[in-house]
This record gives C-alpha cells, sequence and structure tokens, in this order.
C-alpha cells in the first residue's frame, strides 16, 4: 500500500512521535510511506525513522516565493500536485489545520484522506472560528475522521453535526518501551543527590513524579498541594515533576512557600522519559484536559501504580474505568489527597495495580494491536483494485 502522511511538523511532541512511531512501522513491513511536514518553517525531525520512510518537506515545494508571498495558496498548489505525483493509496492526515488544508486541496482527486484530530476539539484552542468553520465544510468529504478517544467522538459531533463518518483509534505504545521496567528498590531522592558531594552515599527514597509541560491546565499546583498535605506523615517520599514552561517560576515559588524544597524536585526537562517513569513509585497525572495523555500510557506499560483525575480525555478509558490505576474526580482536592495516600501507604496496592497497568495497557495498546486497527481502517476506505485492473 502507497501511503501518503501528512503531518503540521517533525518537532518533538505527542503527535509527532505517533506520526514517526506509525510512519516507520508501516515501511518497516513493506508499505511505500511517505511523510509530508507541511510547516512552512521545515525545522527538523526530532523523533527516528526507519530508513525506508521518505520524508518530504512540504516547503521545499512551494519555493522561497510561495512560503513568503501567498502561503496557504502555495500549500494549497503543492499538496495537490504531489497527490497528483504520488496517486497514493490512502492519505493519512494529523492536526485540524493540516486536515482541512489536505482536504481542500484533494478535493475531486479521488484519493481517500483519514483526518486525524488529535485533542479534544470540545477543550482545544487551537481551532479559531475560521477554522472551526472550516472543518465543519471540509470533515464530511474525509473518508473518515479519526479520534482518539470515545470522548472526542462525542465532542466532535456536537461541534461538527454533519461530521458522521468518524471511528476512534487510540495512540500505540512507542517501540523501545519494553526495554524499561519499574525499579522495586525505590528512587533517588534527586534534590539531595544535586546538592550532595560526589562522595557522598546517595540516598533512595520512594517517588511521586508527574511529567509535562508546566502549563496552567496540567495543574501541577494542585499535585504540589496534595503532596504537601501527606509529606509530614510520609517523610521518606518525595515528589519530582519533570518538564519545563511558563509556570516555572510560579511552581518553584508554591514549593517554597509549603517548606519542601529538599522534597519537591522540579529538574527540568528530561531526555530519557522513560528511564524516569520506571524509577517512579506512583505516577500522578492532574491534567484539566487531555486530548490522549501519552505519558499516562507509559507510565502505566512500564509497571508504575498510578492516580489520574477523570478529566476529558483518555484516563477513564485507559484505565478501565478505574480498574487499572487510582480514578478520581476533576478539580477535587480532597480526592486527590485520599488516592495519593491511599497508594503511598500501601504498597501491596501499587504492585497489583502498577502489575495489572502494564499486563492490560500493553495488551491494548500495544503496536501491533493498533497496527491492525489502522489495517480494518485502511481496508474500509481503499477500494480494491482487481487484478484486470478495473474497480
Amino acid at each position: 500500500m502507497k501511503i501518503l502522511f501528512f503531518v503540521s511538523s517533525m518537532h518533538a511532541g505527542g503527535a509527532e512521535r505517533v506520526a514517526a512511531t506509525l510512519a516507520s512501522a508501516w515501511a518497516k513491513r513493506g508499505d511505500t510511506v511517505i511523510l509530508v511536514p507541511t510547516y512552512t518553517g521545515k525545522g527538523s525531525c526530532f523523533y527516528p525513522l526507519d530508513p525506508a520512510v521518505r520524508l518530504e518537506w512540504l516547503a521545499d515545494r512551494m519555493g522561497p516565493t510561495g512560503r513568503k508571498a501567498w502561503p496557504p495558496l502555495s500549500k494549497l498548489r503543492a499538496i495537490r500536485n504531489l497527490v497528483r505525483e504520488v496517486q497514493p493509496d490512502v492519505i493519512v492526515s494529523f492536526l485540524t489545520n493540516v486536515n482541512v488544508m489536505v482536504l481542500l486541496a484533494t478535493k475531486g482527486l479521488g484519493v481517500p484522506v483519514i483526518a486525524c484530530e488529535r485533542t479534544n476539539p470540545a477543550f482545544s484552542n487551537s481551532a479559531g472560528k475560521v477554522l472551526q468553520f472550516l472543518r465543519r465544510k471540509t470533515y464530511p468529504w474525509a473518508a473518515k475522521v479519526l479520534m482518539q478517544s470515545q470522548d472526542g467522538v462525542q465532542a466532535l459531533k456536537q461541534m461538527a453535526r454533519n461530521v458522521e463518518r468518524l471511528d476512534v483509534i487510540p495512540n500505540p505504545l512507542p517501540p523501545g518501551i519494553d526495554d524499561y521496567s519499574t525499579q522495586t528498590q525505590g528512587s533517588l531522592n534527586l534534590v539531595q543527590a544535586a546538592a550532595a558531594p560526589a562522595s557522598a552515599p546517595l540516598n533512595y527514597r520512594k517517588q511521586v513524579m508527574a511529567m509535562g509541560r508546566m502549563v496552567p491546565f496540567k495543574r501541577f499546583d494542585a499535585l504540589i498541594a496534595a503532596f504537601a498535605a501527606l509529606a509530614a506523615d510520609y517523610p521518606d517520599w518525595d515528589l519530582t515533576i519533570w518538564g519545563d514552561g511558563p509556570l516555572r517560576s510560579d511552581l518553584e515559588q508554591q514549593v517554597q512557600d509549603v517548606g519542601l524544597a529538599s522534597r519537591i524536585a522540579l529538574p527540568g526537562r528530561t531526555s530519557q522519559p522513560w528511564q524516569e517513569l520506571a524509577r517512579a513509585d506512583v505516577f500522578a497525572l492532574t491534567s484539566q484536559v487531555e486530548g490522549f495523555p501519552n505519558v499516562l500510557l507509559e507510565a502505566m506499560a512500564l509497571g508504575c501504580a498510578c492516580i489520574t483525575v477523570d478529566c476529558p480525555s483518555g484516563p477513564r478509558e485507559m484505565s478501565q474505568d478505574g480498574k487499572d490505576a487510582v480514578l478520581i474526580p476533576l478539580d477535587n482536592h480532597d480526592a486527590l489527597v485520599a488516592g495519593l495516600g491511599q497508594l503511598i501507604d500501601d504498597a501491596t496496592l501499587r504492585d497489583t495495580l502498577g502489575q495489572r497497568a502494564a499486563a492490560t495497557v500493553r495488551a491494548r495498546y500495544g503496536l501491533p494491536q493498533v497496527l491492525a486497527l489502522w489495517d480494518a481502517l485502511f481496508a474500509s476506505v481503499v477500494t480494491p483494485v482487481k487484478q484486470d485492473g478495473r474497480t
């Protein structure tokens, strides 16, 4: 099968990581895959790709004049010309703005387009009124509109009632995650390790961990407040929040205000997220909203005992209604404190939840399982060609 795959960019990000994973998997098994970032600034490819994936930068086809003078029109022309040149069996497109552009550019060409939303449209602020209007107009042209969760399906139905061909395929676990596993001997106190002399012995302590961009909707302030409420009762536990962002200084001040600078670490970004997640005794997700929380999926796959708020969208589905993780109501401080305390206090519960989460998540979201869902989707939208060449 020949797959033409449009993405916004290949910078570091969840959608880009999934695009690299899928493109590489399809190419590795023998499909022809052309991956096309549409960002006019090009950039670089952050994630590794299988050598068989053909990477085409749309900006190169637009030319300097097209990128500066009339970028939207130049993009439409470049996409349409590329489709005519490649003659793919199917087109896959990621992100609302790219979906709209691809659907406009391919109108009338007869190639099925699978338009993939990467956020919950009811809560995303990335689509303004014009883009929302264009989404309502163009999405009915898609062979299928793909969401990451059932919550997303319901949200899109409310916002674009004329879109009927909807389906759900979750993100796959990334390749390589099987090389990591939780460490049951406890985790390093990063604050003390950073401050200690090189000759000092390392103290290993139990750890609550979170990870993500330091922005309001991640609600790391709520996690710090909940941990502070428990800290005195559990002096052998620490909290580490990996990531960076505009709220870093506010969170650092909050840590100082609660008097836990020696026990709450904000070490910044990490280039080895799985290695760090595998060191956690408890992983916590406190977001106000998610499109599909890859970090929660990966923490569960690594065998972390997880606590997550029941936010839209993804945690309820991933945890199977709270069977595989502690699922608590959104915006409920007392429930967060109680759920976190329950996991901190009960090593048997942590072990049970971690083992169950790893088994079920790997079974439901493993790459082979997700590829099978994509294959069924491709079969439903691609017209088979008979041996005599006629459809």
